[in-house]
C-alpha cells in the first residue's frame, strides 16, 4: 500500500508533466475508440441495409449466375418448378429475372441491367409495389444514383433495348413510376426495376428466374437447380473491406499510442535520472530494489487511468453526439462500390471500449517498467550522492 501510496505522491507532484502526459494519452484514447466505433458502425449499417434492400436472408442462384459475368446472364435462367413455386406462394421466396439492356437517356446511350421483380413481394424495401401504378409505357422504379446519373425524375419516358432469349433484339419504351433512396450500389447502380410477369414476356423467359430471394423462414437449403448462398458469402465483400480497414486503424492505434507512450517513457528517464539520491535513500532505508522499481513503475501506469478518466469526461459526450447525429461521409463515397448511407453513426460496444481501456494500460504500464531496470543496477552509496553507476 506505501508503494501506491508513494507512487500518487510523486505523480501528482510533478503538475503541469504529468497532465500534458495524461492530456495526450486521452486523446489517442479516444481516437482508437472512435475510428473503431465508426468502423463498427459502418460495419453493422451495411450489412443491415444490403440485407434489407437486397439479399433478405439469403439468394439461391442459378447454377450459371455469376453477378461479376455479364456473359453468364445469357443462360443464367430456369422455369421456377412445382416445388420453387410453392415457397413463392408462401412468401418464403421471391423470384428475380436479370437481363442486360441498352437504354438512352436524353439521346445519350448507357448500359443497364433490367431487373424482374414481383410487385407484391414483401422481402426487401425496394418499392416494388410502385410498379401497380397505371402508367402510358411499361412501369418501372430506379433508385436515386441511377436517376441522378441518367437525369431520370419521376414521370419520365426511357426508351430501351434488350435481346430475348433468342437473341433478337427488341425496343420498348418505360415509364418512370417512382425514384426511390437506397444506400445498396447493387440495387441502384445502373438498375431498371420492372414487374417481373412483363420482363419474362419481353424476353421470351416465361415462368423463368435468375435467381430467388429468400425470407427468415426458408429453410436455406439448395433446390432443384438453385444453389443456396447464405449471409456470409453474399455479404464477404462488406466483410473483407472492414477487415481491411481494421487493419489500417491498428496502424493509426500504434503510431497514437507510440507518441504518446514516448512522453511517458521520457518522463521515466527524468525522473530516474533527478531523483537518483530520493531512490538511494529508499534503498538504505531497507526498500527492495523490486519494491522501488514497483513505485516508478505505478508512477508510470497510473498516467494511463489517469488518461481513461479525463478521456471519458470530454470524449463521453463528443462520442455521444457522433452517435446520435451521425459523421456525414462524402458524395464521391458511392464509388466505393459497398453499402454506405450519407452518414455513418458509429457503434461503441462495450468490448471495443474495455479493448482500448486494457491497451492502453498493458502498454502504459510496459513502457513505465523499461527504464526502472536501471534502478536495479544502482549502488546505494552512490546514488545518494547523485551519481549513476
Amino acid at each position: 500500500m506505501l508503494a501506491y501510496k508513494l507512487a500518487f505522491k510523486n505523480l501528482f507532484g510533478a503538475g503541469l508533466r504529468t497532465w500534458l502526459n495524461v492530456s495526450v494519452l486521452s486523446i489517442a484514447f479516444v481516437i482508437i475508440v472512435f475510428y473503431n466505433g465508426m468502423l463498427e458502425g459502418w460495419n453493422k449499417q451495411a450489412r443491415r441495409d444490403t440485407k434489407e434492400w437486397e439479399i433478405a436472408s439469403g439468394q439461391l442462384w442459378h447454377a450459371l449466375y455469376d453477378p461479376y459475368d455479364a456473359y453468364s446472364l445469357q443462360d443464367a435462367h430456369a422455369p421456377v418448378s412445382t416445388d420453387v413455386q410453392k415457397f413463392v406462394d408462401k412468401g418464403d421466396l421471391t423470384p428475380v429475372l436479370v437481363t442486360q439492356a441498352t437504354a438512352y437517356p436524353q439521346g445519350r446511350m448507357i448500359n443497364v441491367l433490367l431487373k424482374g421483380m414481383d410487385p407484391a413481394q414483401k422481402l426487401v424495401k425496394i418499392p416494388t409495389e410502385k410498379m401497380l401504378v397505371k402508367s402510358d409505357g411499361i412501369p418501372a422504379v430506379v433508385g436515386k444514383r441511377m436517376a441522378s446519373s441518367a437525369g431520370l425524375k419521376k414521370g419520365d419516358n426511357l426508351l430501351i433495348r434488350w435481346r430475348d432469349r433468342n437473341g433478337t433484339f427488341d425496343a420498348k419504351e418505360i415509364t418512370i413510376v417512382d425514384v426511390f433512396r437506397c444506400n445498396v450500389p447493387a440495387v441502384d447502380n445502373n438498375q431498371l426495376w420492372l414487374p417481373l410477369n412483363v420482363l419474362q414476356t419481353m424476353t421470351g423467359m416465361t415462368n423463368e428466374a435468375t435467381l430467388l430471394v429468400a425470407g427468415d423462414t426458408y429453410n436455406k437449403k439448395n433446390i432443384d437447380k438453385w444453389v443456396f448462398k447464405d449471409e456470409t458469402f453474399l455479404l464477404k465483400e462488406i466483410d473483407d473491406i472492414i477487415k481491411t480497414k481494421k487493419a489500417s486503424s491498428s496502424v493509426i492505434s500504434i503510431l497514437l499510442l507510440a507518441i504518446a507512450l514516448l512522453a511517458i517513457f521520457d518522463t521515466q528517464i527524468l525522473s530516474i535520472f533527478r531523483r537518483q539520491k530520493e531512490i538511494g535513500t529508499y534503498i538504505a532505508l531497507g526498500m527492495t530494489r523490486s519494491r522501488v522499481i514497483r513505485i516508478f513503475t505505478i508512477e508510470g501506469s497510473t498516467h494511463s487511468l489517469l488518461a481513461i478518466v479525463l478521456g471519458m469526461m470530454w470524449g463521453a459526450p463528443l462520442l455521444g453526439y457522433f452517435q446520435k447525429a451521425g459523421i456525414p461521409m462524402p458524395s464521391v463515397a458511392d464509388a466505393a462500390g459497398v453499402a454506405i448511407s450519407d452518414s455513418i453513426f458509429p457503434y461503441y460496444s462495450m468490448g471495443l471500449i474495455m479493448t482500448s481501456v486494457l491497451l492502453i494500460i498493458i502498454s502504459a504500464t510496459i513502457v513505465s517498467y523499461f527504464p526502472t531496470r536501471k534502478i536495479s543496477k544502482m549502488k546505494p552509496t552512490e546514488a545518494l550522492k547523485g551519481k549513476l553507476t
